[in-house]
């Protein structure tokens, strides 16, 4: 069955350029236009001032009054046109014929009253061709520049007709051919500018499509993302991680520092042990255990992995880390687990216990007609092996039986008031070699046999390695928070190495001889089968006890203090 989630990405004009208007005219061409319209005000502008000053002083100002006023007529219309252009982004080619049409007849205009082209004004006409050679087609481009080929050579013939001296049909002739060389010219280098724009447009929006859609999967995905400096400050990190770890990265806007946490301290020790590995030792991952502050379960069984970002620009290297949570994957794996253990179970019950039995019962009775001491030896070899099933029999039996649902919690100073007496009967110890501290008088939900049956086995395997003296196992509670209780046990003995530390919760491995190797992970799948934790921890000795030691932690799913 596939299920099917749909997002809607959307881009704001903002964000990928102006917006596409009149019919595909993009808002660069709309820009350059702008540009255009200053500089026709600028040269309006300019013209006033000169063709005024010049005429002023030639004529002594009455001649110079239809060059004012044909110049105030240019200087407002392209005070229209800006504000025309500003306003309204409609019919591109239709504003930028217009005013280039008006430009050609104002500057016409002007260059016949000067005297043709005597009067140096012919070079006016650059302007506008230049600017509808870059806006216009090319078409439309040629165009301007054959009607103002028209208007030269008509003024030559003008003034030839005048009899006006000096007139030369070439002159108007280079003009024409300059107007439609710099046309020519000036269009195809503008086409080539607007299909790089269109271009890099194009690219613009497909690189803000991708990465609207790599924010979205990031942001959706399942898996943590976190982005380190190289002094391990938090960059950014999807919503994700920011569940994993309980925390809000971005709630204050103040720099996370990984090492600075003691919350994200078993992330920390994993990122600078990947720091120390060697430069060709790319494949690293770790597995952390984690407790997030906000969480409903317990804790967070976290996969890791590590990898570099080098990226032109970026004066140091970043860190990416893949958090994985691996905390649901175990629980369904401990339900599966659970319901094929009660097949086995049953069946281990009827086929293997009853055999067991009767050879047990058979060696009984053949040690009493057993003279002889080797068969005294080898029958009690049968007895032990035979024990030794029937433990492993009852220990895999005790996996089947769930958790019993209790309406009050498990108080733990009387838990451990009816435990401890018979444990030290039972192994003839004297008292002040188990202690007990901390917090007692808190209250856990956990299953009573559950509990029996871990901290039996747990005191069992510190005895075998305590010296035996007073205080040499002790077991503290410790109340971290008033929902969050711990009990650790601890012996005086060799700490476990990290070799066997690896394997310790596994079923069937052992480092003793009369063993089963199903004792510690046995205690592990009941604290599980309790949203509880076991855990075997390090921790460096203070005071006059420098060296390290280890202890087994149960950390409780719920608790109160009573």
């Amino acid at each position: 069955m596939l299920r099917w989630r749909t997002h809607r990405l959307t881009l704001m004009p903002d964000e990928v350029g102006d917006p596409v208007v009149d019919a595909g005219t993009s808002g660069s061409l709309w820009r350059t236009l702008q540009a255009f319209n200053l500089s026709r005000f600028v040269i309006a502008l300019l013209l006033m001032v000169f063709l005024g000053a010049v005429e002023m002083r030639r004529s002594g100002g009455d001649e110079a009054i239809p060059y004012l006023q044909l110049c105030s007529v240019y200087l407002f219309a392209s005070v229209a046109f800006w504000v025309l252009a500003i306003r309204s982004r409609e019919r591109f080619l239709l504003q930028l014929s217009s005013q280039i049409g008006v430009d050609i007849v104002i500057i016409a205009t002007l260059f016949v009253l000067a005297g043709g082209a005597h009067s140096g004004l012919a070079i006016l006409f650059l302007f506008p061709l230049a600017g509808g050679a870059i806006l216009a087609p090319l078409i439309l481009a040629l165009f301007f520049t054959s009607v103002v080929a028209l208007v030269l050579l008509f003024d030559s013939v003008w003034q030839s007709l005048r009899m006006t001296p000096d007139v030369s049909f070439s002159t108007a002739g280079l003009y024409g051919m300059g107007f439609f060389a710099v046309a020519l010219l000036l269009n195809r280098l503008a086409s080539k500018l607007i299909k790089q724009e269109d271009l890099a447009t194009q690219r613009g929006q497909a690189l803000q499509l991708q990465e609207a859609i790599n924010v979205l999967i990031i942001a959706d995905m399942g898996d943590g993302i976190l982005v380190l400096e190289k002094d391990s400050t938090i960059v950014t990190g999807n919503p994700a991680a920011q569940a994993m770890l309980g925390v809000a990265l971005d709630e204050d806007g103040s720099p996370v520092r990984l090492v600075d946490s003691a919350l994200l301290s078993p992330i920390a020790e994993a990122w600078l042990a990947w720091s120390r590995r060697l430069p060709d030792d790319e494949a690293f991952a770790i597995y952390v255990m984690l407790k997030p502050a906000g969480r409903r379960d317990l804790s967070a069984h976290l996969k890791l992995r590590f990898t570099t970002v080098h990226a032109p620009g970026l004066d140091a290297e970043r860190t990416v880390i893949f958090l994985q949570d691996v905390t649901e994957i175990e629980n369904r794996a401990q339900e599966l687990k659970l319901a094929s253990m009660g097949r086995l179970t049953a069946s281990i019950a009827h086929e293997v216990r009853n055999p067991l039995s009767a050879i047990s019962h058979a060696a009984s009775l053949l040690e009493e007609d057993a003279p002889d001491p080797t068969q005294v030896r080898l029958l009690a070899i049968i007895e032990d092996n035979v024990a030794r099933l029937n433990r492993m029999i009852e220990d895999i039996l005790k996996l089947s039986r769930k958790a019993q649902p209790l309406g009050e919690p498990l108080l733990l100073s009387a838990f451990f008031a009816d435990l401890l007496p018979e444990f030290r009967d039972l192994h003839r110890l004297p008292e002040p070699v188990i202690v007990v501290t901390g917090a007692t008088d808190c209250r856990v939900r956990f299953d009573p046999l559950h509990l029996r049956e871990v901290v039996l086995n747990l005191l069992s395997n510190a005895l075998r390695y305590a010296s035996g003296g007073s205080g040499s196992i002790c077991l503290e509670v410790i109340a971290i928070t008033a929902h969050r209780i711990e009990l650790h046990v601890q012996d005086d003995g060799v700490p476990i190495t990290p070799s066997i530390r690896a394997h310790l919760f596994e079923p069937f491995y052992t480092t003793s001889s009369k063993g089963t190797g199903l004792g510690l992970y046995l205690a592990r799948e009941l604290c599980l089968n309790n949203e509880a934790m076991l855990d075997y921890e390090y921790r460096q000795g203070l005071g006059d006890h420098p060296e390290p030691s280890g202890r087994f932690v149960i950390t409780f799913a719920t608790a109160t203090i009573f």
